[in-house]
């Protein structure tokens, strides 16, 4: 009986501290986990205190709603929180609000609101408890994180935040511009291959230059404005030179006077209204494939007044046979790239320039048998026989005798080789190991694709 009388009295003790605490055993306030919220509101025809109001709403519903329900229960649980009063007292009576946090489904938390309008009594004074509403938490969070998301979203989108195709295109502009090169004393814009290449497309301006590096074309200069510089004068007598205007009145007077300061040996256009730096790949490729001879725009645009346009529709209509007649035959343009490049070559004996590392000028292949044949004679033979690569020095004394098979690497090895001698094929990649040593000659059996060579390497060759 008395270990009975300790329990009970445990239980009462616990009761008036829960009661002082605001009705929470645990003191704690779980609202991470809270589903729903019950508000209600109470009126008392008395003076009470807020423990009275915890109390009696614990004290009324002990035992209503069964075990599952039982709001102590409940509360160790942690499916219900810190029930929370608020009171004033006016004119004798008590009027508040309550307060209880709920994370059981809508339905129980349903019946646990209507179980507190059953409260009549609290403390001496008789009550009365009506439910105002039931707040869905997770609605509100919901709401919240709608408005937010499109306040975040309107920041993104005016921070404009680049497509991938964007980045991709800046990375690719960055790299284009890197190649970009600066070409003679007026430093005209111009694509890395304009110091070695056998035939050079003028442009414009800068942004044409880009556009054709764009789509791999890297053998264009620009001429940078109306007056055409020295510089592409001169390269005009040295390389097989394709004017490409815009398609606008501005392009068609740099082309007027390309045609009369330069040594133009053909010329194409954008398509009318357009400008190459606006041009697609395939718009370049067409326009580039329908050039028209420099001669024969002349004839046209000076003596008849047409203009290019003109000259080129009368091409596409008048058919095959049409054009043979107008245009000068194959060998005829053979005939007059051979002349230019047999007056170069006279220039280059008559003037030799002084050799600057910014301005490595390449010239075109010879086509004629060189003079110096004869003097690797005696080696010709002996590599004819033996069927191995001779490395001279600058004296025409053998340095060492290799298997041509072997050629290249030692090439790569040695700096100290003038010429090289051997039964084989000159090819682009052998020219382009020797292009950066001291090899001033190549005898070899015949060349086989070779477009481009440094001005100071010379080819034999001694089998045709």
């Amino acid at each position: 009986m008395k270990r009975k009388k300790t329990v009970l009295q445990q239980i009462l003790s616990e009761k008036r501290k829960r009661t002082k605490e605001g009705g929470s055993m645990s003191g704690k306030d779980e609202f991470g986990t809270t589903k729903y919220v019950i508000y209600a509101e109470f009126e008392a025809n008395g003076v009470v205190e807020r423990p009275d109001v915890v109390g009696a709403i614990f004290g009324q519903t002990e035992g209503l709603l069964g075990d599952d329900l039982d709001l102590r229960e409940l509360q160790k649980t942690g499916r219900i929180g810190r029930i929370r009063v608020e009171v004033h007292n006016k004119a004798g009576k008590t009027y508040g609000t309550i307060t209880v946090p709920s994370s059981l489904d809508r339905v129980e938390t349903a019946i646990l609101a209507a179980a507190l309008e059953t409260i009549d009594r609290v403390g001496p004074a008789e009550a009365r408890i009506k439910v105002l509403r039931i707040e869905d938490v997770r609605a509100t969070k919901r709401k919240y994180i709608i408005e937010r998301a499109k306040e975040i979203l309107e920041t993104l989108m005016e921070q404009e935040i680049p497509e991938t195709q964007e980045l991709t295109e800046e990375v690719k502009k960055a790299v284009r511009a890197k190649e970009l090169i600066e070409y003679g004393p007026e430093k005209l814009p111009a694509g890395p291959h304009v110091p070695f290449s056998d035939s050079i497309i003028v442009v414009e301006g800068r942004a044409d230059v880009l556009n054709l590096l764009k789509h791999g074309i890297k053998n264009a200069i620009a001429v940078e404005g109306t007056s055409i510089p020295e510089t592409i004068i001169k390269l005009s007598k040295e390389r097989i030179v394709t004017a490409f205007t815009d398609g606008d009145r501005g392009g068609e007077l740099i082309l007027k006077e390309l045609l009369q300061v330069a040594d133009v040996d053909y010329v194409a256009r954008a398509p009318e209204g357009k400008e190459v730096e606006e041009l697609t790949k395939k718009e370049i490729v067409k326009a580039l494939r329908s050039k028209v001879p420099a001669e024969q725009v002349i004839n046209e645009m000076f003596n008849k007044g047409k203009s290019f346009y003109d000259i080129v529709r009368e091409r596409s209509e008048e058919g095959k046979e049409s054009t043979r007649r107008i245009e000068p035959s194959t060998d005829s343009r053979t005939a007059q790239v051979s002349q230019k490049i047999e007056r170069r070559e006279e220039r280059a004996e008559t003037k030799p320039e002084p050799k600057t590392p910014a301005e490595k000028i390449v010239k075109p292949i010879e086509t004629s048998r060189s003079p110096e044949l004869e003097e690797f004679k005696e080696f010709i033979e002996k590599v004819k026989k033996n069927g191995v690569a001779l490395l001279l020095d600058e004296n025409k004394n053998v340095i060492e005798e290799i298997p041509v098979r072997e050629l290249t690497t030692k090439l790569k090895e040695r700096r100290d080789v003038y010429a090289v001698v051997f039964n084989g094929v000159i090819t682009q990649r052998l020219i382009d190991i020797v292009s950066e040593t001291n090899v001033r000659y190549i005898i070899g059996a015949r060349k086989y694709n070779v477009v481009r060579r440094p001005v100071s390497l010379k080819l034999i060759t001694f089998a045709e």
